[in-house]
């Protein structure tokens, strides 16, 4: 099979793949692959879903690819199938016990200390944070979790996200600001400076900054309104620090690192693959 021009781009390879190209395939499936078991991972909380996810999302995907007509970007469509198969995964295990299986504070916390560049004390408390985040992910009902991760972990689009659950852009948004609070809420005793005392509650009572900053992040307030916040926030520790707390809850969950996806995994979905294009499939 010959391998693809160097530098090709998406498109590019999405035609040859369509066209038979087994080569262009596998460069399709490899690009992808590690955010994909990221979501996985996420969304179905255990790491054996996500493996299987993974495999039968790249399979589907190497089957399907040539009826795909580019009506959302590749990535949306293969998030749609990835979630799909973890909907499945969780009708089939409905009455067994919930499993949270995502990496411990102790292994977090190593990737942090082996980046030679950070403080060991700061790369610590890093970690401890992240820790802490994977968990509030982890809590949040899926379908709070699904749309988090696809907005503010993988990055797309509000209206990419509504396409892959096939929700609104209006419920989207919904989902999204209030799973965006939940998790400012279950970080923020961790993100107050130490030592600093509680800010004194106002005269009046606030309005819900969190919500508003976030429907700001998505552009969903006027003009008007986001001058109101902003002398708010000027007159009020309190609510400025909510916003902080949220920028950096964002920051973390959009830094995110793409996990390894397993070796022995990588092989057993490539034969797969190759199977599949030496079939004719």
């Amino acid at each position: 099979m010959s391998a693809p021009p160097a530098g090709a781009d998406e498109a590019e390879l999405v035609e040859a793949a369509r066209a038979g190209s087994g080569a262009a395939l596998e460069v399709l499936l490899e690009r992808h692959e590690a955010r994909l078991y990221r979501f996985a991972r996420r969304l179905c909380r255990h790491h054996e879903d996500a493996e299987d996810v993974l495999q039968e999302s790249l399979l589907a995907a190497a089957r399907g690819l040539r009826r795909f007509r580019g009506k959302s970007s590749l990535s949306t469509w293969l998030y749609t199938i990835a979630r799909s198969f973890c909907i499945k995964k969780r009708r089939r295990s409905v009455f067994a016990p919930a499993q949270v299986s995502l990496d411990t504070e102790a292994q977090i916390a190593a990737r942090g200390v082996r980046d030679p560049a950070r403080d060991p004390q700061e790369a610590l408390e890093a970690s401890r944070l992240e820790a802490a985040l994977e968990r509030a992910i982890a809590s949040l009902d899926r379908p709070y979790r699904e749309v988090l991760l696809l907005r503010d972990v993988e990055g797309l689009p509000a209206a990419e996200v509504a396409r892959v659950t096939g929700l609104s852009v209006a419920a989207v948004k919904t989902r999204l600001h209030r799973a965006r609070g939940r998790l400012r809420e279950a970080l923020a005793p961790l993100m107050a400076p130490r030592g600093e005392s509680a800010t004194p509650l106002p005269a009046r009572p606030c309005p819900d900054i969190v919500r508003l900053f976030s429907r700001h992040l998505e552009g969903d307030i006027s003009a008007r309104t986001c001058a109101r916040m902003e002398e708010h926030l000027s007159g009020c520790a309190r609510c400025q620090a909510a916003c902080d707390g949220l920028k950096q809850v964002l920051r973390m969950c959009r830094t995110a690192p793409e996990p390894e996806v397993p070796a022995e995994l990588q092989d057993k979905v490539r034969r797969a693959v190759h199977a599949l294009v030496a079939g004719g499939a």
